[in-house]
């Protein structure tokens, strides 16, 4: 089994950047650098009376620096309390102006284990034209500058199919959808 030896702290800030130094089975060390981002949570909100998604888009600026567009993205953020359902919950409504009610729980996946702690929560949910009670956009003290995004899941499924959806999250939640619920894919 391999061993942790040492950790050492190169950045801390919003994420924190550390080197870990492993011992392996044979007594050879190596290290290792470490993104510590933590858990957070996804959601995809969808109406089942309409067919339509929520999705948001927002400047991303690794996406940016490569040269691309903003995309649509699935809801997401940081979980800052103990209930993933909770975080989701108040995402969706800071993030898309939704109100969610019953959350249903895809699994928790780390997106990058090679280098990241980051571990997601994914939630499917439905809503209807009622629960849309806010403009959404996020919250004007992060800069998020957020765009809602009102979207057919049939459109949502011919970008995917045209590999023109490049959020994994999103195609991930895409996926999960289309696996419990086909019956909004016919």
């Amino acid at each position: 089994m391999f061993a942790i030896e040492s950790v050492r702290t190169i950045y801390q800030g919003w994420l924190n950047l550390v080197t870990v130094k492993l011992r392996a089975p044979d007594g050879v060390t190596f290290d290792r650098h470490v993104i510590e981002l933590g858990r957070a949570v996804v959601v995809l909100p969808y109406n089942p009376a309409t067919g339509m998604a929520l999705a948001v888009s927002m400047p991303r600026a690794p996406v940016t620096l490569l040269g691309f567009p903003d995309m649509l993205e699935a809801i997401a953020g940081k979980l800052d309390s103990a209930d993933p359902e909770e975080c989701a919950r108040r995402e969706a409504m800071e993030e898309a102006g939704v109100r969610l009610g019953t959350l249903d729980h895809i699994g928790c996946i780390w997106p990058m284990p090679s280098n990241a702690t980051e571990r997601l929560d994914y939630f499917l949910a439905s809503y209807d034209d009622a629960d849309r009670i806010a403009a959404g956009g996020g919250l004007v003290e992060e800069q998020e500058n957020i765009t809602v995004h009102e979207i057919a899941l049939a459109e949502l499924w011919t970008r995917y199919e045209t590999n023109r959806l490049p959020d994994g999250k999103l195609v991930t939640l895409l996926l999960a959808l289309r696996v419990r619920r086909p019956d909004l894919f016919a």
